[in-house]
């Protein structure tokens, strides 16, 4: 007879599940995202969320979507959550190799070009509220041609109420 807790979730609930909750570090009005890579042998390497880079306030650059100039809005200035996964890794970046990304948005194109490169081999992402776009087509592109699997996950619902309860 075993005492053993079976009251829990499973690693991609709870990676997932991390990656939301590191997107509430966000501080983007309109969308907050975030990124948890994991080894091969489901080890959390790294996490990022999308925001300005180090010594750029976000009390100083915009977070507006639109503007009648660019500069004026957020486009230029932020790093999304799967860059600042990667760039916030201390490791040997061959320990990226292999590894999977869980993100609440599916990856921009500049973002894939990264994740390609840093030899990720596995993409779980939460919503593709982009799917629709030539930016998505082309980062479907680019991970199709380089061997990289992408696949919609959400945490269940039993998770879920395991971890916030009803």
């Amino acid at each position: 007879m075993s005492d053993k807790n079976l009251n829990v979730i499973s690693k991609q609930d709870a990676y997932m599940l991390i990656a939301k909750l590191i997107s509430k570090r966000s501080k983007d009005p309109n969308t907050q995202v975030g990124a948890v890579i994991v080894s091969d042998k489901d080890r959390i390497l790294s996490l990022g969320y999308n925001g300005f880079p180090n010594g750029c306030s976000d009390d100083d650059f915009p977070w507006a979507r639109e503007a009648e100039s660019e500069y004026d809005t957020k486009y230029p200035y932020v790093i999304h959550a799967e860059l600042n996964a990667i760039l916030n890794f201390f490791g040997d970046n061959h320990n990226l190799v292999g590894s999977s990304l869980y993100v609440t948005l599916f990856p921009c194109r500049e973002c894939t070009k990264a994740i390609i490169q840093s030899g990720i081999a596995c993409i779980y992402y939460e919503d593709n509220k982009y799917g629709h776009t030539l930016d998505h087509k082309e980062a479907c592109r680019m991970l199709d041609a380089a061997g990289v699997r992408y696949v919609q996950y959400s945490p269940s619902e039993a998770s879920f109420k395991n971890i916030f309860g009803s």
